[in-house]
């Protein structure tokens, strides 16, 4: 990398665009929380500079006066083989694609090119969209239709939304609906890999019940069973290891205590690390990756919100390794040109455009 190329160009303007999320239905309840709705509208950072070179991303947290950094070279701002200055995290996302741009160099190979760039993704909708409309509710036929939507859209592997006895359904009903949604796409789905994730809304018990009701689906993953707590997290490996010994132990998602989660995978309790793609961002993402590799765990960054995470999450595990698959987002982005990537049969491939290779349109709003 011609690093010495950043050295060149100065920040010239730090401007916003906003781009949308756009779902191809709307996504129901989680465990804990109400609908999700059909997608958003996003608040982008634009960065220009005096040569020209555009680059633009998410915001990781509150930006600020953006001022501070008009007439700042880029290289003060973004080591390409290490990540972002501390005061200038909040443009990580736009810093990368930036630093890409004007290296000619896609943010994967910025970061390492250490995975492959066919990478497989499952869909992460399998809502509880059963219990919708609160007056009629659909029942399992709902979780049925959006599987064979998902499928019909190329995925292959799909994450099982669990825990409707948290909040919406008796805990005995809600834990029998779970197993239902869960043995039914085995039985439609064969071959996929079933990912199931519970948003803490699991006791040890109601995993117990689960796994034992479960173990012939041979789940690829369990995320998010219940808050990380270490006596349940041992009990929760010795359950897998008895009835499920293949199941993979996923967490880190939520608000996650980092160096805790990172303690826990190195004694084995936590098999993948999913801190967010924008919560904790590429350069963190980088920082962190040494102590994952010596954990011997995998990585997935979580990805749910916006389709436009799911690539981002692809060029991480593209660039740093370790990735055993990527969380999809299904729907489309307004604002951006994403035609790079392919996506089908269940594998996404990443281009060799400069930065995230995805270009603003002229359907973002530019401000």
């Amino acid at each position: 990398m011609d690093a010495a190329a950043l050295e060149r160009h100065r920040i010239a303007e730090v401007g916003t665009a906003t781009i949308a999320s756009v779902y191809p239905r709307t996504v129901g309840r989680n465990s804990f929380r109400g609908s999700h709705g059909n997608g958003g509208r996003h608040e982008v950072i634009v960065l220009t500079t005096d040569r020209g070179h555009v680059g633009w991303g998410p915001p990781l947290g509150p930006v600020g006066d953006a001022r501070r950094f008009v007439g700042r070279p880029v290289a003060e701002l973004i080591d390409p083989g290490l990540g972002v200055a501390e005061e200038a995290l909040p443009l990580d996302c736009a810093l990368h694609d930036l630093a890409g741009v004007i290296l000619d160099l896609p943010v994967h190979r910025m970061l390492g090119a250490r995975g492959s760039t066919a990478l497989p993704v499952y869909s992460g909708a399998i809502y509880l969209d059963d219990l919708d409309p609160a007056e009629a509710p659909a029942g399992i036929s709902a979780v049925e239709r959006n599987l064979a939507l998902d499928a019909a859209a190329g995925y292959r592997d799909f994450k099982l939304k669990l825990g409707r006895g948290y909040r919406w359904m008796s805990r005995a009903e809600g834990l029998a609906r779970d197993i239902e949604v869960t043995r039914l796409t085995r039985e439609r789905y064969p071959d996929a890999r079933i990912l199931v994730d519970a948003n803490d809304g699991y006791s040890i018990h109601d995993a117990a019940e689960y796994i034992a009701a479960t173990a012939d689906v041979g789940l690829y993953w369990m995320e998010e069973t219940f808050a990380e707590r270490l006596e349940d997290l041992l009990e929760l490996r010795r359950l897998i290891d008895e009835h499920s010994p293949s199941t993979l132990i996923a967490d880190g998602e939520y608000r996650p205590n980092v160096p805790v989660v990172t303690k826990f995978a190195a004694q084995g309790l936590i098999d993948v690390l999913l801190m967010d793609v924008l919560d904790y961002g590429l350069t963190a993402w980088r920082r962190i990756m040494p102590t994952v590799i010596e954990a011997g765990a995998a990585i997935s960054p979580h990805a749910w919100g916006w389709p436009l995470k799911t690539l981002y999450a692809a060029q991480i595990g593209a660039g740093l390794g370790s990735a055993s698959i990527v969380e999809g987002v299904p729907g489309t982005t307004t604002g951006i040109d994403a035609s790079a990537y392919r996506f089908e049969d269940g594998i996404l491939t990443l281009p060799e455009r400069p930065g995230f290779g995805l270009p603003l349109t002229s359907d973002a709003i530019r401000r």
